[in-house]
């Protein structure tokens, strides 16, 4: 399969202003890649009509989506920092699998490198997720849970067939609970983590199949 050209464009979408000047310091040009980030605000139903109105026009028909940003671990033993690249998102509305999971986890390895990567489903709520309420979600099989990212790949199918992935740094985890992001040496972690990983998206975006037509 021939990689997609770099007119194909590449929507990053995050919930929060901290992520997307993550994103924003961590751009070092793109190398080529045509892409652009897209703040929707906390929550599935932000995500969803956010995603939803960007994918509207018909120069957004062929774009990728890929959603990122913080997370919250389940598994025990997962550190503030660590990266999870999800095979599927998921929430009581169904589920949405990834493409090129195994390019992304190579490209995140050398993109952060030191940092573990973990791979397998990506749960999505309806709120901050605290407490005991980790271990009832880790025994559905996710590994991580966020706000937003089953509710953006859906609303990217919902607008067309397209590649989709998902990639969360873990903000805190069983072990490592945050109050608040950014104000603990966790979160801190965290944002650095995610203002290394463009490299990483941008390659994966160059790897994909060209669009049907």
């Amino acid at each position: 399969m021939r990689p997609r050209p770099a007119s194909a464009p590449l929507l990053i979408v995050c919930a929060l202003g901290i992520e997307r000047f993550a994103l924003r310091t961590g751009d070092r040009g793109g190398a080529g890649a045509r892409f652009s980030v897209l703040r929707t605000g906390m929550g599935p139903r932000a995500a969803e009509r956010s995603v939803a109105e960007r994918l509207a026009g018909p120069e957004m028909a062929d774009a990728a989506v890929l959603a990122t940003g913080f997370c919250a671990g389940l598994a025990p033993g997962m550190h503030p920092g660590d990266l999870v690249v999800a095979e599927e998102t998921r929430d009581e509305r169904g589920t949405v699998p990834c493409v090129s999971t195994d390019l992304l986890v190579k490209e995140l390895r050398r993109a952060a490198p030191g940092r573990t990567v973990h791979t397998g489903p990506l749960t999505g709520s309806d709120h901050v997720v605290r407490g005991p309420e980790r271990a009832d979600l880790l025994a559905t099989g996710a590994l991580a849970v966020d706000m937003e990212s089953a509710a953006t790949l859906r609303s990217a199918f919902g607008a067309g067939p397209r590649p989709v992935a998902a990639v969360r740094v873990v903000v805190d985890a069983p072990e490592h609970e945050l109050v608040r992001i950014g104000t603990l040496r966790g979160g801190i972690s965290a944002f650095r983590v995610l203002r290394s990983v463009l490299p990483a998206f941008f390659e994966w975006h160059r790897s994909l199949p060209l669009p049907r037509r």
